[in-house]
């Protein structure tokens, strides 16, 4: 007989997936509430700030994890992993929907949060994630996918490659053309962005 889920236990995610998938359903209920946040901002990176359309491929994202949950081996692939890399197709699969039909341009930033400063400190705020978007928007899909789980979500170039289904090499790669480009993106738009100001002031 299987354990329940002990909701202060330190329960890693894949034996929460097994638990869920022997019928505990507050196992489920955890491995959501870690899982969801990390998928949902990453979605919203790389689909340009769409939350809307991000919010779908998070859940499609676990409805295919409850769905492959009883086949699911331990020590095969991290639940992070899978997540990220069924998270990462869909949003390929969205972005080839858009081109397809002619649309182009990000939609709005998401919103600053609450208790800048000021309001010019918010807006300059909104400006840097906006130009940031854009400028990650800009890059190569490949590129942007490593670049994103790298430097926004943390992940080990091991993990990206086996999100991306790619060897290691091909992961700094990608990443080093992607931070350049960023860089080559966003370096004509330091002054506008504030990043001189504290430097030329006085």
């Amino acid at each position: 007989m299987t354990m329940a889920y002990d909701a202060d236990s330190d329960t890693s995610d894949e034996a929460l997936m097994v638990l869920y998938a022997n019928g505990d359903r507050h196992a489920a209920l955890a491995l959501t509430q870690r899982i969801t946040p990390r998928i949902l901002a990453y979605a919203v990176r790389m689909l340009g700030g769409d939350r809307a359309e991000a919010e779908d491929v998070v859940q499609e994202t676990m409805l295919r994890l409850w769905r492959v949950a009883r086949d699911w081996r331990q020590g095969e692939t991290k639940v992070t992993t899978w997540a990220y890399r069924v998270a990462t197709n869909l949003c390929i699969d969205r972005q080839r929907s858009v081109r397809r039909k002619g649309q182009v341009g990000l939609d709005a930033a998401p919103e600053p949060v609450d208790g800048a400063p000021s309001p010019d400190g918010r807006l300059q705020d909104a400006r840097r994630l906006a130009a940031l978007e854009a400028a990650l928007a800009g890059l190569p899909d490949r590129q942007r996918q490593a670049v994103v789980l790298r430097h926004i979500e943390g992940l080990s170039n091991p993990e990206i490659a086996a999100v991306m289904e790619i060897g290691v090499e091909a992961v700094e790669s990608l990443t080093a053309r992607g931070k350049r480009a960023l860089s080559n993106a966003l370096a004509g738009q330091k002054s506008a962005l504030g990043y001189e100001d504290d430097r030329d002031a006085g």
